[in-house]
């Protein structure tokens, strides 16, 4: 069976993005890769194995095109209210909280957050199905 192990973002500034990261959701650096044209850093916390990769190819200033298709990052929480204050403390201008609700049942609660680099990322109520 296969297992999902990693998300890859494209970043521009390998310092400013480790930083976010590490902020908002307590990613630390488990393996950092240099080549000639490029790093590969892998973020992870101690409450799953899954990664995020983040790419930086070496040289690149213009930031990338994300499209319009809306993909993103999603991480669940214990405490989405306390998350949501603590990401507005320390600067990272989260939106709204959000309730979503299916058949008259909560169904998640929720906010975003955007990545230095542009990524939409999910921060929902540990509930249901997000666990």
């Amino acid at each position: 069976m296969a297992k999902c192990i990693h998300a890859m973002l494209r970043v521009i500034d390998e310092a400013r993005s480790v930083a976010f990261y590490r902020t908002a959701f307590a990613l630390e650096i488990a393996e950092r890769l240099e080549f000639d044209d490029f790093i590969l850093l892998y973020l992870r916390n101690n409450e799953a194995d899954f990664e995020v990769e983040l790419t930086v190819n070496k040289g690149r200033v213009e930031p990338y095109d994300l499209g319009d298709g809306y993909g993103h990052l999603a991480f669940c929480v214990d405490d989405l209210d306390g998350e949501h204050a603590r990401f507005t403390a320390a600067g990272l201008a989260p939106r709204k909280i959000v309730e979503f609700n299916r058949d008259g049942a909560l169904l998640a609660r929720f906010f975003f957050v955007q990545d230095p680099d542009g990524y939409q990322i999910e921060v929902l109520q540990r509930h249901g199905r997000y666990r």
